[in-house]
C-alpha cells in the first residue's frame, strides 16, 4: 500500500476513534442530564401538590376564624 495512503488511513482511523469516544461521552452526559431533569420534574410535581394543600389549608383557616373584635 502507498505510504501516503496508509498514513491518511491511520489518521482517519485515529479521528474516528476520538469521535467515537466523544460521542460516548456526550451520550453519557445527556443520559445523566435526562435523569436529573426527570428527578427535578418529580420534585416540582410534589412541590405543586404540597403548595396546593397548603393554600387549601390557609384558605380554610381564614374562613373559619371569627372576625376581629374591632369589627
Amino acid at each position: 500500500m502507498d505510504p501516503t495512503l496508509e498514513q491518511r488511513l491511520t489518521e482517519l482511523e485515529t479521528r474516528i476513534a476520538f469521535l467515537d469516544q466523544a460521542v460516548q461521552s456526550l451520550d453519557a452526559t445527556v443520559a445523566a442530564q435526562d435523569r436529573i431533569l426527570q428527578d427535578l420534574q418529580r420534585e416540582i410535581a410534589l412541590f405543586r401538590g404540597e403548595l396546593g394543600r397548603v393554600n387549601a389549608v390557609l384558605a380554610q383557616d381564614a374562613q373559619d376564624e371569627p372576625p376581629p373584635p374591632h369589627y
